[in-house]
Formats: structure tokens, C-alpha cells, sequence
């Protein structure tokens, strides 16, 4: 008998689990799913601009073979430009590793961090794939609150009563997968006081930086903080509608003297690797330097502006279900009053809904959420589609019972 490995036997990764499993079974039956349970541009009719494209196929001759195990030159000097432009000014070139996807460079910064027993502060709810790769490290993801009632941020309080002598490091999403929370800038340097009066880590997945809606204003953790290590993440899959391409990037900024084994950690790792993706490497540069198209999407009367306040209405008018609007990335988290609907298992009810429904959304608690109380529904699909969801939700609501 081949047996799994037991380093994985507390690593979950619920949003890709079981419930997906089981919509694959029904697609396979000839069921047709709605899927709203993925960030996922491309179905949705948001394509990747056609000069990035473009870029990365003209190049394609030049990307046969293996390239630095960083990345190649013109793409760490357009991200760590991009930096610069943001405040963060001691950022090089070579303080830029690019990977594939974001997903990736998460496990290799947690790889070269952690020993066994090392803890990592991680918000609650978080993007998943942060708890996992904690765990498939050999770490302990500690969860600290971020409130609902304050717009999702992150309970300063609770962050810095986490802080235990075993703790390594301090993960920030911003804005927030799946909250749609923008971090203030207050409450951002409280977090980074916490770090610092710790000395902590601080790993920033800001892949939606570009994404935000009405008034709000994403600011760039490491120009908040030169005295800090940050490990600053972003990538082409969100805000280029580049998801299949699999480039991301990852920029080391900061004091680094004290950090050199662990420097040449990340060089190890991305030297086994061998080097990220090729093609996808030479569409960075076009993607970061030239016109930004996300900004048509997210202002009045642009597309995810629209689709994401017309969303967030219809799902707050199902009974017993509320919402904070999200200032910025591409979710709802929806929450289902306990009074009302009296769920005991979250995935289970969202199973159930995917089979009377046939429709995928996410269930809260795999965003590591201790209660059973909220779902995740991605806005990504056009106004009537979003209708059709919301309306299935609310026949669902109407007479499930746990």
C-alpha cells in the first residue's frame, strides 16, 4: 500500500476539495455547473490585454531555453521599477524573484523559513493556500481575527496576543481574498509595529493591489516600512486577467544583513526549480509598464464596478443574509445569520446547494474562518448570471435545514 505522507495530513485546501470534487462528478453525469467559486478571469470573458499577449508570443523564440533562476533581467527590473514608483526604494533588481504564479513563491519563502513547530501569524479568514503551506512546512498557522463589524481588518489587539516566542512571521493580505477588505493605512502600521516590536517577517500577498472600488486606497506594506524585511507578492493573475499564465513575483525588501541564510535559502529553492516559466516571464514588463487596463473595470460604469455593487445588493436582499461590501478584489463573503439559517456544517451546505442548484460557491470555513456561518461567491460573471446565482441561493435558503 502507497500511503500519503504524513506532512499532509493536517494540510487542507478546501476551495479545490471535496466540494469541487463533487461538481466534477455531476459535470461528468452531463449536469451543467455555475461556478462562482473561483477568481478566475478567462470563463468570465475577461481576457488578458492583447499587447501583453502579444508581448510573450513575440518573445517566444527567445524563451526555449531555461532562464535565470531569479527570472530574466527586463522582468526584475520592471517589478522592482514598479516598486520604486510605490515608495519602496531600496528595491533592485536582484531583490526580485519571479515564479509561478504567487502560489509558489508562498511555499518558497515558508520553505526557507520554518522549522519545525515555527508558527505564523495568518488572518482569519485568509486565502488558503497561506494556512496550508504553513502546515506542508512543517509550521503552525496561528489565526488572528479580523472583525466584520470594522470592515474585515484585522483585530490589532488580537494580532499581537498571538505573538508567542515560537513566532516567525507575520502574513498580510491586502486587499483581502475573501473579504474584499483595503487595509487603512492605520491599521497597516499597526500591524507592521507588531512586526517590528517582534521582529517578524512580514509577508504581503498583495495581489490585488490594483483592484479597488470607490475611495479606496491600497498602501504598499515595505514603503510603509524600510526598516523591515517584507517580502512584497503580486502577479499578472488578477489584475492583467492572466491567471493560466502562472507569473508571479516576489520582491525582498529592507534591511537584509540579518537575513542572509535566509536569502540564500530562497536562492536554493529557486535554483532547484530551475527557473520559472519562460513565455509568461516576458509578458511582465508590458504588463506593469504599459496602460493599465484594470482602471476601466473597477470605476463607474466599468464592469467589475457594476458587477460588484449589483452583486452585493441582490445578496443582501435574500433573507437573513448580509454583506460588507468589498472595497476591493472580486468577492462577496456573505454572511448567514445563525437565527435565520441554522448551519451546522458549511460544506455540507454548500455540497447541498451545489447538487439543488447546480451551482459552486465556497464555504466560509475554508477560508479558515471558525464559524459556519459565511460563504465566498466570486462577481466575476456578467450582470445576469449573477442574477440567475443570487436567485438560486435564495430558493436554496428558503427551505434548507440542517
Amino acid at each position: 500500500m502507497v500511503e500519503q505522507a504524513s506532512r499532509l495530513r493536517n494540510v487542507r485546501y478546501d476551495i479545490r476539495g471535496p466540494v469541487l470534487r463533487r461538481a466534477q462528478e455531476l459535470e461528468a453525469a452531463g449536469h451543467r455547473i455555475l461556478k462562482l467559486n473561483l477568481g478566475n478571469p478567462a470563463p468570465w470573458g475577461l481576457s488578458t490585454p492583447e499587447p501583453i499577449v502579444a508581448d510573450m508570443v513575440m518573445h517566444l523564440g527567445d524563451a526555449e531555453g531555461y532562464s535565470d533562476a531569479r527570472g530574466i533581467y527586463s522582468a526584475r527590473v520592471a517589478v522592482a521599477q514598479y516598486y520604486q514608483t510605490l515608495g519602496v526604494r531600496s528595491v533592485q533588481p536582484d531583490d526580485i524573484f519571479l515564479g509561478n504564479g504567487v502560489s509558489e513563491l508562498i511555499v518558497m519563502s515558508l520553505q526557507a523559513l520554518l522549522n519545525t513547530g515555527d508558527e505564523v501569524l495568518v488572518p482569519s479568514p485568509d486565502y488558503p493556500l497561506w494556512t496550508g503551506a504553513v502546515t506542508l512546512c512543517g509550521g503552525r498557522p496561528v489565526h488572528y481575527n479580523c472583525d466584520s463589524g470594522q470592515g474585515w481588518a484585522p483585530d490589532l489587539e488580537h494580532v499581537a496576543a498571538q505573538v508567542s516566542p515560537n513566532t516567525r512571521a507575520l502574513v498580510i493580505i491586502n486587499p483581502n481574498n475573501p473579504t474584499g477588505a483595503v487595509y487603512s493605512r492605520e491599521t497597516l502600521l499597526g500591524l507592521l509595529e507588531i512586526a517590528r516590536r517582534n521582529n517578524l517577517l512580514v509577508l504581503a500577498d498583495e495581489i490585488y493591489d490594483k483592484i479597488l472600488y470607490d475611495d479606496a486606497k491600497h498602501e504598499c506594506a515595505a514603503a510603509l516600512a524600510p526598516d523591515l524585511l517584507v517580502l512584497t507578492m503580486s502577479g499578472l493573475s488578477k489584475a492583467y486577467r492572466a491567471a493560466g499564465f502562472r507569473s508571479g513575483w516576489m520582491a525582498v525588501s529592507g534591511p537584509t544583513t540579518h537575513a542572509t541564510e535566509y536569502l540564500e535559502g530562497l536562492q536554493l529553492l529557486a535554483n532547484m526549480r530551475l527557473c520559472p516559466n519562460v513565455p509568461a516571464q516576458h509578458a511582465v514588463q508590458t504588463a506593469l509598464g504599459g496602460f493599465q487596463s484594470i482602471t476601466t473595470l473597477i470605476r463607474p460604469g466599468g464592469r467589475l464596478y457594476e458587477q460588484r455593487n449589483h452583486a452585493w445588493r441582490k445578496i443582501n436582499e435574500i433573507p437573513g443574509v448580509d454583506c460588507v461590501r468589498p472595497a476591493g478584489a472580486l468577492y462577496l463573503f456573505a454572511r448567514l445569520d445563525p437565527e435565520v439559517h441554522k448551519i451546522r456544517d458549511d460544506q455540507k451546505m454548500i455540497i447541498d446547494l451545489l447538487e439543488q442548484q447546480l451551482m459552486l460557491l465556497s464555504h466560509g470555513t475554508g477560508f479558515n474562518l471558525p464559524t459556519p456561518d459565511h460563504l465566498r461567491m466570486v462577481f466575476l460573471a456578467p450582470v445576469d448570471v449573477l442574477d440567475d446565482a443570487t436567485d438560486r441561493l435564495r430558493r436554496f435558503l428558503e427551505t434548507y435545514e440542517q
